[in-house]
């Protein structure tokens, strides 16, 4: 990582989060980030250079993607702003096809001449590639889209909102926070931006305008005379929306548990902060949990994360394989599994779908970063495991010949590949509230928000921490616990599901930061769920040693 970028990343909130060098670009002034860079015309005269030259090159398969990213990152600690960074990145990625090998390269000389010399250079490593390429690409079959937009669907533009209104809300949220008992408190705000360009030998060019937005705190209450504190973090979801996600609608706040409004498509920071504070400071002097089993009641903030880690990221079918190994594992979910036709991943109630199309979402757009057009499709259905998620030059191994549309970069300077489209758990299809789930059990724990976690490198055994713990006696909420984590391995976990609550409690989770690939890349996904129940399981008591 350069000092530069190094120095800019370490004002940002992110705690031990280390992102991959050239995410975010050089800064701009935040004037820029409204600018206009190159017409759709241009970019359509650009690609077909590169396609020009490929093709008389040889290349039996070229895609061009031309990229702008823009970042507006915010962030405060009670009543200072530590940081206001803005960036641009804007560059060019050529991927060809020479020889049945893949070749790739980048330039952020965006001219015809910068194009043409990142082509041919493309061309040749492929070329020099081939001497040891034993199986040539074979790359699913996929439509000319001809000259196509989409954009994501957004009411309000976050970078035509004055940075004073944004530090203004993050500063409110702080000092309710202080107000209501905490000690300290930091807050941020994450606006990203792609506008991306894909033009194929297909045939296709796609002009996309994709928007995401993250706002999150961190809430510390301390017990000076016990020596103690203790953290909450923020509620909200990362979206694929614009600035009104930050104003909240009464018909959008959800109850999970009494007095602990949850947000659905907006969120209000303030009172959230409000929460927070209370709520840290309760856990001072909270009980610690009892080991044992467990009914689980987990809502959608927390079951993301699990999804994300125990479905999600096992299902990716280079991980399957074994091409994805060393960033974070293999799988367990092995080729066998899929062919036998009835391995059984979870409960009857599980179903279980990937869709890169979901309003709202991190991971919506309307063509991936190779020009197929997104859906969505089954991963589990009724318990078993049915499809993995997959692209053009990996489909043919599962027996598909249509890629699922889940290709992904980071940037215009890294290769795409297969990435985690949004995975989500299908709500329940009767009647059926939180408040019911609660008055159903006997013993349990109702969790909220994420927490630490750990799990081994097929994806299988885990544990999982989380925000807020309530404890649930004879059908009602008996006060708040301590030091709660729960373990399990995939299989036994998903079986155990029991209940899940119906449409109108589902909402998303997201992750606005994920890693995977070497070299690293990070990219955007959103987990939905309802609340949902798992019956008998165990629960560790995380603050107790042997």
């Amino acid at each position: 990582m350069k000092r530069r970028d190094f120095v800019q990343l370490a004002g940002l909130g992110l705690g031990g989060l280390m992102l991959p060098t050239g995410l975010f670009g050089t800064a701009i002034p935040v004037e820029e980030l409204l600018s206009v860079r190159l017409s759709i015309a241009e970019k359509k005269q650009l690609a077909d250079a590169a396609l020009s030259v490929a093709r008389s090159s040889g290349a039996t398969y070229t895609d061009v993607r031309i990229g702008r990213y823009l970042n507006q990152f915010i962030t405060t600690r009670e009543n200072k702003v530590q940081n206001i960074v803005n960036t641009e990145s804007f560059g060019v990625g050529i991927r060809v096809i020479v020889n049945g090998t893949w070749g790739f390269a980048s330039t952020n000389d965006v001219t015809t001449e910068g194009i043409k010399k990142a082509t041919n250079q493309a061309v040749a490593i492929a070329k020099a590639n081939s001497k040891f390429q034993t199986d040539p690409v074979k790359l699913a079959p996929n439509v000319s889209h001809g000259e196509v937009t989409w954009k994501t669907p957004i009411q309000k533009n976050v970078f035509e909102i004055p940075v004073s209104e944004k530090v203004d809300l993050l500063l409110a949220s702080n000092a309710a926070a202080q107000k209501n008992g905490a000690s300290f408190v930091n807050s941020n705000l994450f606006m990203v931006n792609e506008q991306k360009y894909y033009a194929s030998s297909e045939g296709s060019y796609i002009d996309q305008d994709i928007h995401r937005i993250w706002p999150t705190f961190n809430v510390t209450a301390i017990d000076k005379a016990a020596g103690k504190f203790k953290t909450r973090q923020a509620m909200s979801a990362p979206m694929g929306m614009g600035w009104e996600y930050m104003i909240p609608k009464a018909a959008d706040k959800l109850e999970g548990v009494p007095g602990m409004p949850l947000y659905k498509n907006s969120y209000d920071m303030i009172e959230d902060a409000t929460l927070a504070a209370k709520q840290a400071t309760e856990m001072l002097s909270a009980k610690s949990v009892e080991p044992g089993k467990y009914d689980l009641v987990l809502e959608p903030n927390h079951l993301g994360l699990t999804i994300h880690e125990s479905v999600g990221h096992p299902l990716e079918l280079d991980r399957v394989l074994g091409y994805e190994a060393n960033y974070a594992g293999t799988s367990f979910a092995t080729l066998d599994k899929l062919k036998a036709g009835n391995f059984n991943y979870g409960s009857k109630l599980v179903n279980i779908f990937a869709d890169k199309t979901q309003p709202g979402s991190l991971g919506a757009v309307g063509y991936d970063d190779e020009g197929v057009k997104c859906k969505r499709w089954d991963l589990i259905k009724e318990g078993v495991l049915v499809n993995y998620q997959a692209i053009r030059d990996q489909v043919h191994i599962i027996g598909q010949n249509e890629s699922h549309g889940c290709c992904y970069s980071q940037s215009w300077n890294d290769v795409q590949f297969q990435r985690m489209p949004n995975v989500s758990l299908a709500p329940g299809k009767d009647p059926y509230s939180v408040k019911q789930m609660i008055k159903d059990v006997e013993k349990g724990i109702y969790i909220a928000g994420r927490g630490s976690y750990s799990i081994d490198q097929q994806r299988y055994n885990f544990q999982f921490g989380g925000t807020v713990f309530y404890e649930i006696k004879n059908g009602e909420i008996a006060g708040m616990l301590n030091d709660v984590a729960y373990q399990s391995n995939t299989q036994e976990f998903w079986n155990s599901c029991s209940k899940i609550c119906d449409e109108s409690d589902y909402r998303l989770f997201g992750s606005f930061f994920d890693g995977k690939g070497q070299p690293s890349q990070v990219s955007a996904v959103s987990h939905g769920s309802a609340t949902t129940r798992f019956n008998g399981i165990n629960v560790i008591n995380t603050g107790r040693t042997i």
